[in-house]
């Protein structure tokens, strides 16, 4: 069974509004299952259906991890499954059916994929940050890396020798959506983000969501307490612990600046001044701000996806980028937000 998870073979997603060249978009199997140096294809394709059915495994990377194992067991208990964390032949057998969605896509890049604008390093002080006109990403491969959910050295791992420019074919984890016909009053502006992250416009909507500190993870439930959507999350720490209770999700900033307040911050240097930091997807909060109903608490993106579930937080839930603007997409205000231990 494991053999015949590797060699999946279809004809891939929807790619409707992609801004990959056509050229690339159909991918020989033997070159979507080539082996890459230090990544087990079986795991990436585990992490990549995943990925499609809602319980986000974090970067997809093939290797594996807590955040994979609390993506499994979230799988597997929404299926009735042994939630075992592991991928045994139950786990296998459910996923058989998606077996038409390859692991990895051969795609070839657009100008608007190579393009910049982009910060190199940003510095580390806020009076610095707010001085720059966008807290953006730092190179291309950091961009396409977020984009395909990965990082930039799993991203090396699968290109060896490659290049970033404008028709150069590579190839990415297989994360494109379903679809990208995306709500047309949401601001273009953002419907463009959630396109650039590939968030698929096909989200369940959510009748409550549960923040678990125990499991480091946020939970979606639907009708009848349906558990639609797992995502791994970083929360609270020892001086900034989780606000534990019950909560509602009161609206949602989109690509939003950060107003950095030295007195909300129990690390912050004695001299920091309150300043203004621009948007952008490597500030503070990612490229997302859920409210909550808790003064000076949210649910937002990170500029740091390898870190979730493994840094602390100053309170609030974060969530990769990806994860917490497709998030957005299935709660609305008034959505119940109960916080755990």
């Amino acid at each position: 069974m494991k053999k015949s998870l590797v060699a999946f073979a279809g004809l891939g997603l929807c790619t409707a509004g992609l801004t990959f060249a056509q050229a690339g978009a159909q991918t020989p199997p033997a070159a979507a299952n080539k082996p890459a140096a230090g990544i087990d294809m079986t795991v990436l394709h585990v992490q990549v259906l995943l990925d499609h059915l809602g319980f986000g495994p974090g970067v997809i990377d093939g290797k594996g991890g807590m955040s994979f194992k609390n993506a499994l067991s979230g799988f597997q208990g929404a299926r009735n499954l042994p939630r075992t964390g592991k991928v045994d032949q139950a786990t296998l057998k459910a996923l058989y059916p998606y077996r038409a969605v390859r692991p990895v896509r051969v795609l070839a890049l657009s100008q608007a994929d190579a393009a910049g604008p982009y910060q190199g390093p940003l510095p580390k002080e806020p009076a610095d940050q707010a001085k720059l006109p966008a807290m953006g990403y730092a190179n291309a491969m950091e961009k396409l890396a977020e984009k395909f959910h990965t990082t930039p050295a799993t991203l090396a791992a699968l290109n060896p020798g490659g290049r970033i420019a404008p028709g150069a074919k590579l190839r990415f984890p297989n994360v494109l959506p379903s679809s990208r016909d995306y709500d047309p009053k949401l601001k273009a502006e953002w419907r463009q983000t959630l396109s650039d992250l590939n968030v698929s416009a096909n989200q369940p909507q959510a009748k409550r969501i549960v923040v678990d500190k125990s499991e480091g993870v946020l939970k979606v439930y639907g009708e009848n307490d349906k558990l639609l959507a797992q995502f791994p999350a970083t929360m609270g720490s020892e001086h900034d612990p989780l606000p534990v209770g019950d909560w509602k999700v009161q609206g949602a900033a989109y690509n939003p600046p950060f107003h950095y307040n030295p007195t909300l911050f129990w690390d912050a240097d004695d001299s920091d001044k309150k300043a203004l930091l621009p948007p952008g997807p490597n500030g503070p909060v990612g490229v997302i701000w859920l409210d909550l109903s808790k003064p000076h608490y949210g649910i937002h993106g990170t500029p740091s996806p390898e870190t979730i579930g493994r840094a602390e937080s100053h309170g609030c839930i974060r969530l990769t980028n990806w994860d917490a603007a497709r998030l957005s997409l299935m709660v609305k205000p008034g959505t119940p937000a109960h916080f755990q231990a």
